[in-house]
């Protein structure tokens, strides 16, 4: 894969507020072309131990591969969590000229 090859980056976020945050962060700093909030949704998962039930808001990042390092930054530095979920995958296939817009947003078509 090379540098310029798209990414969706995931990340949950306890409330809307700190998602916009983090979103706006993102796409005005230009690290990422797109972020969308999903409403909430609940999440269950094991923290120190036990079993634990959160609300949460998710977070899908169109990055690309050249920029998620600082994106990962970003998400840390703004992130009200102490371990935030923070991962990315690659993106195989998409509409050629949406994907060259994820990693080139300001070379809109």
């Amino acid at each position: 894969m090379d540098s310029e090859s798209p990414l969706l980056a995931f990340t949950t976020c306890p409330d809307a507020e700190s998602g916009r945050r983090i979103a706006r962060s993102l796409v005005e700093s230009g690290l990422a072309a797109c972020v969308n909030m999903l409403p909430p949704m609940e999440s269950v998962y094991r923290w120190k131990g036990n079993i634990e039930t959160a609300s949460e808001h998710l977070l899908i990042m169109k990055v690309s591969r050249a920029n998620y390092g600082r994106v990962e930054q970003r998400i840390r530095e703004l992130h009200p969590y102490e371990l935030p979920e923070i991962v990315a995958v690659s993106i195989d296939a998409g509409l050629p000229a949406y994907l060259a817009w994820i990693v080139a947003p300001d070379r809109t078509p």
